[in-house]
């Protein structure tokens, strides 16, 4: 298949990427990966994921993007400097969504207290500076609908990156005029069962796909690197675990991802 794709969330200033970024990005491209938002999840990392596009940005123009955030896990690291810097990290060129933000309940790196009050600084500052919003969400969904809810009138746009909730969760993000984002998960038959279940539930117009690479490898691939990293150029079978759940070609289904990510991160 040749229709372009757009991997909305890769985390290529991981470790794992450090010996061939480069090789990674061509075999993206190889695959009609056409475009890729790398993943901000600290100060520190958005620091390097914006690196990271400048350094190749004449290379590839126009196809490598960057969020800027401070995930759940790291909102221990919240203070007034911190977000100052994030604010101006947001300015970047590369800089397409504000996140990955949001509550993560299930492994509670960092306190209840500093999760949401990094959420709702990072909501603020989608606000302030009309970005859409890179969110996630583990065992935290009462939580963040609420918060969401209160903030929903003065951000534009949001994602719930890396879905794996139930359906009840899902019609509730829909509700709020959400994207919803699939990864590998939905690949995999005994974790992603009650994904797979509901995939078929997210309309077209608010589905977007990703890798979130290099985790989370999907399962339907028929020989998978003996390393078991996951990168972008694996999307297709993301594409494929969401059409064999589904009614639509994988033609109609990459169409519309790719457009809803044109869209939503303006580029």
């Amino acid at each position: 298949m040749s229709q372009p794709l757009i991997d909305i969330g890769v985390n290529l200033s991981n470790n794992r990427f450090k010996e061939d970024l480069d090789q990674v990005i061509e075999r993206a491209q190889a695959c009609h990966i056409q475009q890729l938002v790398l993943t901000g999840t600290s100060v520190e990392e958005t620091q390097k994921v914006i690196a990271i596009c400048e350094a190749l940005k004449e290379r590839y123009p126009g196809r490598i993007y960057a969020t800027a955030g401070i995930h759940p896990h790291d909102a221990d690291q919240i203070n007034s400097e911190k977000l100052a810097l994030l604010s101006n990290l947001a300015d970047s060129d590369s800089v397409v969504a504000i996140g990955e933000t949001g509550l993560d309940f299930n492994r509670n790196y960092s306190s209840t207290a500093n999760q949401i009050a990094a959420f709702e600084a990072q909501l603020e500052l989608a606000s302030i500076k009309k970005m859409p919003l890179f969110m996630h969400e583990r065992d935290a969904a009462e939580k963040q609908i609420e918060i969401i809810t209160d903030y929903r009138d003065h951000f534009a746009q949001g994602v719930i990156h890396c879905f794996t909730g139930d359906k009840k969760t899902l019609y509730r993000y829909l509700d709020l005029d959400l994207y919803i984002g699939i990864t590998g998960w939905v690949c995999d038959p005994k974790r992603g069962e009650e994904l797979r279940k509901i995939v078929a539930d997210i309309p077209l117009n608010r589905l977007m796909i990703e890798t979130d690479a290099p985790y989370l490898i999907p399962k339907n691939m028929p020989n998978p690197p003996k390393n078991r990293r996951n990168e972008p150029a694996f999307l297709g079978y993301v594409l494929k675990g969401i059409q064999s759940q589904r009614s639509e070609t994988l033609e109609t289904i990459a169409q519309a991802t790719t457009a809803n990510a044109k869209q939503f991160f303006n580029i």
